[in-house]
This record gives structure tokens, sequence and C-alpha cells, in this order.
């Protein structure tokens, strides 16, 4: 009888720890969606990958802006065309990130510096929060809200 007992707390303890393996999972794997998208959109103005993150019908709040796919594309295509462009390198301090079934949602300290032949010449910080689907693909990204923070 305790050999029973002992083998089913064993198997609880194993499900236990399977079951908050794949929560974290899931919030690393939000996390890094905010990293990655930042990266290959925002620093390397790459719209071939705008549908690697984000949904056909995603949306930013950027500051009081409201941006579309098509305003985004946009926005890189202008970017790109810019020979002496920067380098932007991005940095973010999770705050929350909340998974309810195939819903999500983080809540971050978005960080950039702006480099330009090896000085900086900026430094630019939000506070800003994002929803996120999983798809048959993964994660993505339906909403973004970014606010500018001034730096002190």
């Amino acid at each position: 009888m305790k050999s029973i007992r002992l083998t089913l707390c064993l198997i609880l303890i194993q499900f236990a720890a399977f079951a908050q393996n794949s929560v974290s999972s899931d919030e690393k794997a939000v996390q890094d969606l905010i990293q990655n998208s930042f990266d290959a959109i925002f620093s390397e103005f790459d719209a071939n990958q705008l549908g690697d993150f984000y949904t056909s019908d995603f949306i930013l709040l950027e500051h009081g802006e409201l941006w579309d796919m098509e305003f985004i594309r946009g926005y890189l295509s202008r970017a790109k065309q810019n020979q002496n462009r920067p380098t932007r390198t991005n940095r973010f301090e999770f705050i929350q990130t909340v998974i309810e079934g195939n819903r999500a949602w983080v809540a971050y300290h978005n960080y950039a510096t702006i480099t330009q032949n090896g000085q900086v010449v900026r430094e630019l910080y939000w506070l800003e929060s994002a929803t996120a689907i999983r798809t048959d693909k993964g994660w993505r990204l339906d909403m973004l809200h970014s606010t500018r923070v001034d730096k002190k």
C-alpha cells in the first residue's frame, strides 16, 4: 500500500512539474516573439517577416497613433531606403506575461539604443503591452500598445 502511495505521489509531482514547464515555455515563446519581432522589423526593417510575428489584422497603438499593417509596410519601406540609417539595438524588461489558453498578454519596458558609426546618438524608452494568439504556426502578436517614456 505504501509503494502505491509513493508511486502516485511521484506521478503527481512529475505531472505538476510538466505543467509548470509548459506554462513557462509559452511565456518564454511570447517574450521571444516580442524580442525577435522588434529585432527583425524595427531594427532590420524586414517587411517580409511581418507574417512571422503579426496576425494579418495586427494593429500598433504608437503613442496616440494607429499603425496598421499598411502603415507599417510603408514605414519599413521608407526606412529601408535610407542608405545611412543608424543601428537600433533592442532590450526588454518583462513585467508580466499571462497565458490563458490560446491567448496571451505581456507588459514590458522596451529600451532602444540608436548608434551610428559606433557612437550612441539616441536612447529611447517605451512602456508597452501586447496581446498574442496561438496559431497553427506558433504565437503571433495581434495588438501592441506603446507609450513613450521620457528618460530622466
